[in-house]
């Protein structure tokens, strides 16, 4: 839920919240962010093992930033974003302060509080900001909703059951149910 102000927040802001305070930046609205349940947390880390340890295998130059890991894009001074995960392909993206740019597959996990930002707000966001690939994954519906983004294609439905198949890789394909 947005926290409203008159004027619009910046990152500035961001970095001003008190100590342990979560919050994302969209637009100039400030997000604030509750703690992860269990499942969410079980999935975030399992998924994000999972790209590392394909990374690894294969000898690939990404690298996998599970959150919380900030997401900045350049002239956006009123964004800023956590991604349950992110995998940055372009070294020259990563700072210290997290990645300068779109991140080439970002994955959110839904929260019940967060379902209609992951839907929507950041899927625009992500879209319009060149991230390549886009995963919701929904414990409540038990479904992993996929966009590939460069095909400019439909979004891709898969259930918790079936392999979801990570685009930036031939052969990389991830199933859900086996992390929960």
């Amino acid at each position: 839920m947005p926290l409203m102000k008159s004027a619009s927040y910046s990152i500035d802001d961001i970095y001003n919240l008190p100590e342990g305070q979560r919050a994302e930046l969209i637009g100039g609205q400030l997000y604030m962010m509750a703690p992860p349940n269990t499942i969410h947390q079980r999935i975030s880390f399992a998924i994000s093992r999972v790209l590392a340890d394909y990374i690894d295998t294969h000898k690939g130059s990404c690298e996998v930033f599970p959150a919380p890991f900030a997401v900045f894009f350049p002239g956006d001074e009123e964004s800023y974003l956590e991604p349950d995960i992110s995998v940055i392909c372009n070294k020259n993206k990563i700072s210290d302060r997290g990645c300068e740019g779109a991140p080439d597959l970002v994955i959110e996990v839904v929260s019940p509080s967060s379902r209609k930002l992951d839907y929507s707000t950041k899927m625009t966001l992500y879209s319009d900001s060149g991230v390549r690939e886009y995963w919701i994954i929904d414990p409540v519906r038990e479904r992993t909703t996929i966009y590939y983004f460069e095909q400019d294609a439909a979004p891709v439905i898969v259930p918790f059951y079936y392999p979801a198949k990570v685009n930036l890789y031939e052969d990389l394909e991830i199933i859900i149910a086996d992390f929960i």
